[in-house]
């Protein structure tokens, strides 16, 4: 497609685009009292209107019902992550019974390395990423620490070749066969935060397999963002947030898939808790744990209903505008914003290196963007002038285009600040 970079055309394409109408389904906050352009639903998205109906629902059974909301609420708080299943389902690619909600992401990817690291014999290695999100280094590291290992010797980073921003799938399934049958665990992000490189998910679980061992994923950057065919993929496990990309507040309830073929599998070890016990007998006091069969299974405390209502909202959201029609936006808006760039890097003659690949398989909705000769002052410059983005060091700023929420003339006017942020250094 060839793009334009003016504003009657970007408002085309705003014209054009079949999603248009859920901007107005946000809330957005305000720079110099004009609507911000929001490129952070990376880190937190915005707040959809209709949360505050769903919270306000849970508040007002609490204030009528008291205790008896867990039955008597229209939506029974004793079941209430049950409604999660079949959209969340259609999100991540897996069967109803394979996701559920609880806790927090790094929470559920401890409680899942209870029951999928397995170390033992010669087979105790963990692969990752370098450069992982660091929540994913400390996890692993005070995992294998549990088990008695050194992290310097347990975990084996992939590493970028020289010169390069991204991690070849050719060098993570080589080091997949370098390790061999010492690997126990395969466990990367499936979008790096820092690159917003998109992993081969189908094809590194395979290897993995091959390699006999389990393969799990960090779904932080991933879910609700790129399609995952998580069941077919066979992929043994797996962890999410919901609010980066699912927009269900700040700190929000995790989510989490395990494949159906170890719901059955009793000798898994788990860090069982009274909301994983069978259902139908939960409320009988029993002293066995008896865990529910599917993910179910793997929660241990009672959910926290306040902060599955914001979650719920969204997830319908989703459910309406189905994940095959937020990745044509997806792709569209962020080569959009590719292309923007480099126009304006020819304007003003700057050189702006997207670090993040060009091939749309392997990126979803982010854009990493080196800043060449600019600094913290072009960063602050554009958040004073309200764009909303994200600084990492030593110069990269992540630019998230949220195919729900951000429009094409947004693409535009970024491009108008950054321009007049350049020459005006």
């Amino acid at each position: 497609m060839t793009f334009q970079n003016t504003r009657d055309y970007a408002r085309q394409l705003d014209a054009q685009d079949a999603l248009a109408k859920y901007r107005d389904e946000f809330l957005f906050p305000k720079v110099n009292g004009k609507q911000v352009i929001y490129f952070t639903g990376n880190s937190l998205g915005l707040q959809p209107k209709r949360t505050k109906a769903f919270v306000d629902e849970v508040m007002d059974d609490w204030a009528n019902l008291a205790v008896e909301g867990h039955f008597y609420a229209e939506k029974p708080w004793w079941d209430y992550h049950e409604r999660f299943a079949a959209p969340l389902g259609k999100i991540v690619g897996a069967k109803p019974s394979e996701v559920t909600v609880m806790n927090t992401l790094t929470v559920n990817l401890h409680l899942l390395m209870v029951s999928f690291y397995k170390p033992g014999g010669k087979r105790y290695k963990i692969l990752c990423e370098a450069k992982a999100f660091p929540s994913d280094q400390y996890m692993l590291q005070s995992q294998v620490r549990f088990h008695g290992y050194d992290p310097k010797d347990a975990i084996v980073e992939l590493e970028r070749r020289e010169g390069e921003h991204n991690i070849r799938l050719e060098d993570i399934l080589a080091k997949i066969d370098e390790v061999g049958d010492e690997l126990a665990l395969v466990l990367i992000g499936g979008v790096n935060y820092y690159t917003g490189q998109v992993f081969d998910i189908k094809t590194i679980t395979a290897a993995g397999h091959k390699a006999g061992a389990l393969v799990g994923w960090d779904l932080a950057h991933a879910a609700g963002n790129i399609k995952l065919e998580l069941h077919d993929w066979n992929v043994d496990f797996a962890a999410w947030c919901s609010y980066k990309y699912m927009n269900s507040g700040p700190g929000n309830a995790s989510g989490c898939f395990i494949h159906e073929k170890h719901h059955a599998d009793k000798t898994l070890n788990r860090f069982a808790g009274w909301w994983g016990h069978n259902k139908a007998r939960r409320f009988k006091m029993e002293p066995d744990f008896d865990p529910v069969e599917g993910a179910d299974g793997w929660q241990v405390s009672n959910l926290p209903i306040l902060s599955l209502a914001p979650y719920l909202a969204s997830v319908e959201m989703f459910a309406e505008v189905g994940m095959d029609a937020l990745i044509e936006k997806r792709d569209r808006i962020t080569s959009y914003l590719e292309f923007i760039l480099h126009e304006i890097g020819n304007e003003v003659s700057s050189s702006f290196e997207i670090i993040t690949p060009s091939d749309p398989f392997q990126r979803a909705s982010q854009l990493s963007v080196f800043l060449h000769g600019e600094g913290r002052p072009l960063f602050d410059y554009l958040m004073k002038n309200g764009v909303i983005t994200d600084w990492r060091e030593p110069n990269v700023i992540r630019l998230a285009p949220v195919p729900l929420y951000c429009s094409f003339e947004d693409m535009y006017d970024f491009g108008q600040i950054l321009k007049q942020g350049i020459v005006s250094q």
